[in-house]
């Protein structure tokens, strides 16, 4: 059974940094695309970043581009996003996502979701 448990969720100031986590478990993941989206209350939920398990290649939203950063680290199975120059309107529920494909799918059309990290960024 595929399981993705997201960790590193918290309080922060603005400016500040975070680092989430995913563990992914229950199956091999080489030809996954994992990514990491996000809701805020009232609001869809949106791609964040995404990165193929295989090869490294990245993927960010406008919105974060230059302050986050997906990661992941094959001998642990978990992608890591580090969040820096972090704004109040990155106060959001985190969510870890995989999904079987050879593309970047930036819609919630994903195979697996974690229960979710809140984030909460203060002025």
């Amino acid at each position: 059974q595929v399981q993705l448990v997201e960790s590193g969720g918290g309080l922060v100031q603005a400016g500040g940094s975070l680092r989430l986590s995913c563990a992914a478990s229950g199956r091999t993941f080489s030809s996954y695309v994992m990514g990491w989206f996000r809701q805020a209350p009232g609001k869809e939920r949106e791609f964040v970043a995404a990165i193929y398990w295989s090869g490294g290649s990245r993927y960010y939203a406008e919105s974060v581009r230059g302050r986050f950063t997906i990661s992941r680290d094959n001998a642990k199975n978990t992608v890591y996003l580090q969040m820096n120059s972090l704004k109040p309107e990155d106060t959001a529920v985190y969510y870890c996502a995989a999904k079987f494909t050879s593309v970047v799918v930036t819609t919630t059309s994903q195979d697996y979701w974690g229960q979710g990290t809140q984030v909460t960024v203060s002025s």
